[in-house]
């Protein structure tokens, strides 16, 4: 790139003019954002069609707004729509199917190989929601064996708010489980978005039971709209064998105080979401 500042200069307002018009094609309308930001609608049209960048006030309390850091509303458009849209995902796929990872799942599969088939089967995965507020998500959770790996697969459904009867959105994940000390690890990509990984460690209170399996769960967005959350989880067994239609149907976000979430989950999630995110 040219090192004129002239040229600099002009490159930078187009870049952000170009970032703060697809922020905004996500809101419900410009002159909101310009109420809850404080700038004048005029002035703010000004920066959105590049005929001025604002003072680093204003773009400080721009930055604010949509949660970003001020320099990153300046990067090159292409490398910010990818930040937004999580279109850099595809560097988590090359990462779990690089050799080092590989590697380590091998020495983690050959290490705990006679402990696998206790943990084989179907659960129900509960925790707090990170989208819907106060609510319990209950997904369908399987952990089966693939040659000297166990490997997991679990689907999430969230019911619309407008009819609680149909579902809105629907996740599915696929993952690597291994087995350490009694732990139980898992790692695993959302594939239907493509847009999170999740990992997790999970083990039973009293050795002797496999039934319940209690520990945390931290999902990492590959889009900057939703924000990185650690919470509890507890994994509920089932039943031998992979998912059914009818394990499937039983997939929902719960409220709160739903009689058919196990005595057990409710009491090791407590009474309230614990869910942490960054302030």
């Amino acid at each position: 790139m040219t090192t004129d500042p002239e040229f600099q200069d002009q490159h930078r307002i187009e870049q952000f003019s170009a970032n703060l018009r697809l922020l905004c094609d996500r809101e419900a309308s410009i002159s909101q954002v310009c109420r809850k930001i404080g700038i004048n609608r005029q002035q703010f049209n000004k920066y959105l069609s590049g005929r001025h960048l604002p003072s680093s006030g204003n773009v400080r309390l721009i930055a604010n707004h949509f949660g970003l850091s001020p320099e990153l509303l300046f990067e090159d458009h292409d490398r910010f729509l990818a930040l937004v849209d999580g279109n850099f995902f595809e560097a988590l796929d090359h990462l779990r199917k690089s050799p080092q990872v590989i590697r380590f799942l091998e020495t983690a599969a050959i290490s705990n190989r006679i402990e696998m088939g206790d943990y084989l089967g179907c659960y129900d995965r509960y925790h707090y929601s990170s989208i819907y507020t106060r609510r319990i998500l209950r997904s369908s959770f399987c952990i089966y064996q693939n040659g000297d790996f166990l490997n997991h697969y679990y689907i999430e459904r969230f019911p619309s708010y407008e009819n609680p009867s149909r579902t809105a959105y629907i996740f599915k994940y696929h993952g690597f489980s291994f087995v350490l000390d009694d732990r139980v690890f898992t790692i695993d990509f959302e594939t239907v978005q493509r847009n999170e990984f999740t990992f997790g460690i999970f083990s039973s209170i009293q050795r002797s039971s496999k039934r319940f399996l209690f520990g945390i769960v931290s999902g990492v967005a590959a889009t900057m709209f939703r924000q990185p959350f650690s919470t509890r989880a507890v994994l509920h067994y089932r039943k031998p064998g992979l998912l059914t239609r009818a394990e499937l149907e039983t997939a929902s976000a719960l409220d709160m105080n739903d009689p058919t979430i196990p005595r057990e989950a409710r009491d090791y999630l407590g009474e309230s979401p614990d869910m942490i995110k960054p302030s």
